[in-house]
């Protein structure tokens, strides 16, 4: 058993990994105020809600876009299991050919997200994450991860549009039940369910436009479920591409 841990923006996963089965998942907050010693009695509260005893996990594995936070949590880590804990980031063996222009650049989730689909599904591939950001990544036949796309996420471009547009309230994400909204709330809920689905959509044209190639999609992140329905394209949804990747990582550096 493994744990393993990814660090994003808004919030911080956290998984007990089998190999590739997720026994237990939780997720708490992305807090930068929080200390080393707040992080580790989170853990061990974790554990001990999941009935899980520290001594049967072999190791830990963490990714992390938030430098800020990633030093608490490591040493939590290895205060908690008090045993060494992998970093994904330059130095680790990835099996993933990275061609941009300064790959060490490459966020962490985004290269345990392209590691995950190169093991688990076919390639070329178009891997769409949503988060707090909405990152496309594209990769080729060969195994190459040769770049992609970054935009504002659905929950971030909403929230930005009540915060500075001043009678727009905040709304909860669902989609309506027509097309042309009739009242603003179903008209800001239509604009970022279908405008994001029309987003990707025009966006897997053009990238299949400019790489002849049949490709496969993948979808992970907590937002996608509300958006890819919406496509006209085939895209599988996978909620566990990033923590799987980290399994696969895990393993080929242990």
């Amino acid at each position: 058993m493994i744990l393993a841990i990814d660090i994003g923006n808004t919030n911080i996963v956290i998984g007990l990994l089998e190999e590739t089965k997720i026994l237990n998942s939780a997720r708490i907050a992305t807090d930068r105020k929080k200390t080393e010693m707040d992080f580790l009695i989170q853990f061990q509260q974790m554990l001990e809600i999941f009935k899980v005893n520290k001594a049967n996990i072999e190791g830990s594995i963490l990714s992390s876009v938030v430098p800020e936070v990633t030093n608490q949590v490591l040493s939590a880590l290895k205060n908690l299991l008090d045993k060494k804990v992998l970093l994904v980031g330059p130095g680790i063996k990835t099996g993933l050919k990275i061609k941009i222009d300064n790959p060490q650049s490459l966020g962490a989730d985004r290269v345990c997200d392209a590691v995950c689909v190169i093991e688990e599904y076919k390639v070329p591939a178009i891997i769409i994450d949503m988060g707090t950001a909405t990152t496309i990544s594209v990769i080729d036949k060969d195994k190459n991860h040769i770049g992609g796309m970054i935009i504002p996420g659905i929950k971030t471009s909403l929230d930005s549009l009540s915060i500075n547009a001043s009678q727009l309230p905040f709304i909860s994400l669902d989609t309506p039940k027509t097309l042309i909204g009739k009242n603003t709330i179903d008209c800001m809920k239509s604009g970022i369910i279908y405008g994001n689905a029309s987003l990707i959509d025009g966006l897997i044209d053009r990238i299949k436009a400019e790489i002849n190639e049949d490709f496969i999609i993948i979808a992970t992140g907590g937002l996608a479920p509300l958006i890819i329905p919406h496509s006209k394209h085939k895209i599988t949804y996978d909620k566990d591409l990033l923590l799987k990747g980290l399994y696969y990582l895990y393993k080929k550096n242990s």
